[in-house]
């Protein structure tokens, strides 16, 4: 049979399945076979028995599917709060039909299998829970308008826009008076909430207001903050603790956006030491500078990492990288690593990339030393990470 008719014969799209689930997989969906292929069911827990509609399937060995009907439940199973988070829904909540204990768990079990198969370590990582609650968390959300001027979010895989009246996972109050304004279709727009607890709609009125660390940061729009109210600081107490950078060394923040982390390293190296913050956007630049300007230490350089890091100077006593979620791979390792930093401190919001980052550190005389992770994205399948990494 021509690959055409095969791939034609193997569309099962709409179908209706009867599986048995298995494993919870990095994603935010669940792995079950069927006929000898795989299918990827959202909206399922590890051991239900459910019906599934496939709603993907491009006629390999594997398909996409969702759960609209649960047979056998799994003990952590709920309600979900929002009415978008079932099948054909929302593509941001992967697990609001979980407790939010039963959500760690299975975190815990990606983190674990991610560095078990990428990088061939066994962890008793546990993924933590932030203060705060499962609900309420998210100060910043992006929406999309449709053709009729209603904001609302995207649906799971898709461009299409589904108008909402509110959305659990952020603040209250947040999203509300927004919602019942009109917008030009097919725009996109971010509503924020910031440390003085204002709204701002794509940056007005005025700077958002940051705290963590103990300092203050004005920021512009568009400018990159963490979005869970607790994790800028939990992360930097951790830099704190593992980062021992020595009075009068030397460390880099890379990929360092305004400047959280170089903070906590101006205070460890002293006035006598030096910080390098490395970050491509020239706003984020500006207004770290303007934050930090008490603390003639640290120094800042406008670029790429990856055209920069060369140029960067003296041997890092410790970096700190802070990465996009594709992680840093094999160039940036093989270059941090020839710079020879005692410790490497890694922030990553996927467990796969920081796995296969801690492999290619583990070829290049380094050993993973420290490893915590959080819920920072309660009800999705995101998990923040951070890692500490010294040379042998």
């Amino acid at each position: 049979m021509p690959a055409r008719q095969a791939r034609t014969a193997l569309d099962w799209t709409d179908r209706v399945l009867e599986l048995q689930i298995g494993p919870i997989a990095h994603g935010g969906h669940c792995v079950a076979r069927h006929e000898g292929r795989v299918v990827f069911v959202r909206h399922a827990l590890p051991g239900e028995r459910v019906r599934a509609v496939v709603t993907e399937d491009g006629g390999g060995s594997f398909c996409r599917a969702e759960a609209i009907g649960v047979l056998d439940a799994h003990p952590g199973r709920v309600e979900p709060p929002c009415p978008w988070a079932r099948a054909g829904g929302c593509g941001g909540c992967d697990l609001q039909h979980a407790t939010p204990a039963t959500q760690r768990a299975l975190k815990t079990e990606v983190v674990r299998e991610q560095l078990r198969r990428l990088a061939g370590l066994d962890s008793d990582v546990t993924v933590t829970e932030l203060p705060g609650g499962a609900l309420g968390w998210r100060s910043r959300v992006r929406l999309a308008v449709d053709a009729e001027g209603r904001p609302g979010l995207r649906a799971h895989r898709s461009h299409d826009v589904l108008p909402i009246a509110d959305c659990p996972i952020a603040p209250a109050g947040l999203l509300e008076p927004v919602l019942a304004d009109g917008f030009p279709p097919g725009t996109e727009f971010e509503v924020a909430r910031d440390g003085d607890g204002r709204r701002h709609v794509d940056g007005r009125p005025g700077p958002v207001v940051a705290r963590a660390a103990g300092r203050e940061w004005q920021l512009s729009p568009g400018v990159f903050w963490q979005v869970h109210p607790a994790l800028a600081d939990v992360l930097a107490e951790t830099v704190a603790e593992w980062a021992t950078a020595p009075r009068g060394g030397t460390a880099w923040d890379l990929y360092g956006g305004v400047g959280l982390f170089a903070a906590v390293l101006a205070d460890q190296v002293g006035r006598e030491g030096r910080v390098t913050v490395v970050e491509s956007s020239r706003r984020a630049v500006e207004d770290g500078r303007a934050a930090l300007a008490d603390l003639p230490q640290i120094g800042w350089r406008v670029g790429k990492v990856e055209r920069l890091l060369g140029g960067l100077g003296a041997r890092p006593d410790v970096v700190v990288a802070d990465p996009p979620r594709k992680g840093l791979g094999r160039t940036m390792v093989d270059a941090l690593a020839a710079a020879a930093p005692g410790r490497v401190i890694h922030i990553a919001c996927d467990p796969a990339a920081l796995a296969r980052d801690v492999a290619l550190f583990g070829e290049r005389g380094y050993r993973l030393a420290e490893l915590r992770a959080f819920d920072a994205f309660p009800m999705t399948h995101h998990v923040e990470c951070i890692a500490a990494l010294t040379r042998l």
